[in-house]
């Protein structure tokens, strides 16, 4: 009986480890890459939120093996070096040399559609998801805007919009 509590207790105490280090993780990649949106947000005119909510959605929050070993934190797909490396984890997705490598690029990539120049600037980032999902940019369809849209609400990305607003393109 005892050990059964004992057990029970060191679950539960494990359990609460793990979901607060679980709500750590977001708000330290929040802190490491906040000023990498906000700056390529008005350098670009692409919302810090959308960047950043696709970033977290699609990376983990930074604890994806792509993130972590290919520094690839929005799912682009391309070569990567990880076999040359030594790695046994195979992936389609391409390899960065930095964080901010990737964050770079995936700017360039929404900046190359049609419809960018009708949206530069404009912080509606619903408009801006319905633009992605019907230019190809996510398979998951609308589960993927849900997704999205998400953390972009918990986590309050959208106040970091205000700072494109008082940017010069």
């Amino acid at each position: 009986m005892f050990l059964s509590k004992r057990r029970l207790l060191l679950g539960g105490m494990l359990i609460t480890s793990l979901s607060v280090s679980a709500q750590k993780t977001p708000q330290k990649y929040l802190e490491k890459f906040s000023p990498v949106a906000v700056s390529l947000s008005q350098e670009t005119g692409v919302p810090a939120s959308i960047i950043l909510g696709i970033a977290m959605l699609e990376s983990g929050s930074g604890t994806s093996k792509n993130a972590r070993l290919l520094r690839n934190h929005f799912g682009i797909v391309g070569k990567n070096n990880l076999a040359k490396r030594g790695f046994t984890y195979r992936s389609m997705y391409r390899e960065y040399t930095t964080d901010t490598a990737s964050y770079r690029h995936f700017t360039k990539v929404v900046m190359k559609k049609k419809w960018f120049a009708t949206m530069k600037g404009s912080d509606d980032y619903e408009q801006w998801l319905n633009k992605l999902i019907r230019s190809g940019y996510s398979t998951a369809g609308q589960v993927w805007v849900s997704r999205v849209r998400s953390m972009i609400k918990k986590y309050k990305l959208y106040e970091l919009d205000d700072a494109m607003k008082l940017a010069k393109y």
